[in-house]
């Protein structure tokens, strides 16, 4: 089965994400992959759109956050994405306001989470954004922090406008933040093209050759073969690390005819009974996890 990669572009309003979007599609087009863009705008009228140009696929998504309002919306647009344009890489442009832990939950549904390949999250950071963060309110801090530490590739952009201090200052605090990711000072989102191609959160083959602590926030899909007893399962969620955050999928118990969709997140459980048969997928996301673990305990049940 093809997959198909799938990128996050994360980052507060007026970082410039629309800008390295451009930067990167122009770079895809000279390797020649085949390119979708997914664009989620909380206004209900697009204005970036008509910045991508017309032979690329392009789904929009308006008048909500992937986050909370429109998840159902953002599965169908990718499944008809993948159904109808089979392409080998989607960008996932997000609005300022998604924070990148709900986005991954988002777009990565047990339906087709396994034709998916969850490359990472590129996090653009307005340079004086960042060094006048403190005049935000709390909430907006916390965003933005969360958007750096989560990133696998760290844009600071906008350093024509900022002093040899100020990139000093705004390079140490990055790192200390995220340190596993790799961090560049550029001016319109200018970077070097090849690190987005070496970003590989999500390659699962790699996991006993790789560190722990270069895993960071990662993603892992589960396929059931058989039925399993609820009370094996419920054992094996108590057991799970902290640092799961969310778990979604459907897992069907010995004597049901139908499978559960199974939700988790930070640690609470939901069961809802399906009516139908349904592909027994299930999509973990979390920080510093060594997935082969999880796996051995799920082929245990």
């Amino acid at each position: 089965m093809k997959q198909t990669d799938i990128y996050v572009l994360s980052g507060f309003l007026g970082s410039g994400k629309t800008t390295l979007l451009k930067e990167i599609l122009k770079k895809e087009k000279e390797i020649g992959r085949k390119v979708a863009v997914l664009m989620n705008e909380l206004g209900k009228v697009s204005i970036d759109s008509n910045e991508i140009e017309e032979d690329i696929p392009l789904k929009e998504l308006l008048g909500g956050c992937v986050c909370c309002t429109i998840q159902d919306e953002v599965e169908a647009q990718i499944q008809t994405l993948l159904m109808e344009e089979k392409p080998d890489v989607i960008y996932f442009e997000t609005t300022g306001a998604a924070h990148p832990v709900e986005t991954i939950d988002g777009i990565l549904s047990p339906i087709f989470a396994d034709r998916l390949r969850f490359k990472g999250i590129i996090t653009v950071i307005n340079g004086k954004q960042w060094i006048e963060r403190a005049t935000l309110n709390a909430p907006v801090q916390q965003l933005i922090l969360e958007q750096a530490r989560h990133a696998s590739l760290l844009i600071i952009n906008k350093e024509d406008q900022l002093t040899e201090a100020e990139k000093a200052k705004i390079s140490f605090e990055l790192q200390s933040i995220s340190p596993h990711a790799f961090t560049i000072l550029t001016t319109f989102s200018k970077f070097p093209f090849e690190k987005l191609l070496e970003m590989n959160t999500q390659v699962y083959d790699n996991v006993q050759k790789t560190s722990i602590h270069k895993l960071h926030l990662s993603t892992f899909v589960y396929t059931f073969k058989k039925m399993i007893a609820a009370d094996e399962f419920e054992t094996f969620l108590r057991e799970l690390p902290d640092t799961i955050y969310r778990i979604k999928g459907y897992v069907q118990f010995h004597q049901a005819k139908y499978p559960d969709l199974f939700q988790y997140s930070y640690g609470m459980p939901l069961f809802m009974q399906e009516d139908m048969k349904m592909p027994l997928n299930m999509v973990f996301i979390g920080e510093n996890i060594d997935w082969k673990l999880v796996e051995e305990s799920l082929n245990k049940l």
